[in-house]
């Protein structure tokens, strides 16, 4: 089964990456609903529009190799700096 690294991209230009160790493609990831909620008035989310981009994908690669992947691109991208992306794991640290 192939498992894969994804990056979702909001309206606001904010970013969520995830991991599906199924490769479902109705699969958006498990971000905060209630943190997204804030950064969109009721009249955005009447058309609301998100982007999934597969990052990474492997068919031989442990759940935890993918886990280690997921890291990986967090990091790269800064997601998880509430500016930047939804992310809330691993926490971001000042200075990284």
């Amino acid at each position: 089964m192939l498992k894969i690294i994804y990056k979702i991209t909001y309206p606001n230009g904010k970013i969520y990456i995830g991991q599906d160790l199924t490769d479902n493609i109705n699969y958006f990831g498990s971000a905060n609903s209630n943190v997204i909620a804030k950064d969109f008035t009721r009249e955005q989310r009447r058309d609301f529009t998100i982007r999934k981009e597969i990052l990474w994908e492997s068919e031989i690669a442990s759940d935890s190799e993918v886990t280690l992947k997921e890291i990986e691109f967090i990091r790269k991208f800064r997601s998880n700096y509430p500016e930047i992306g939804y992310n809330q794991w691993p926490k971001f640290k000042i200075g990284d």
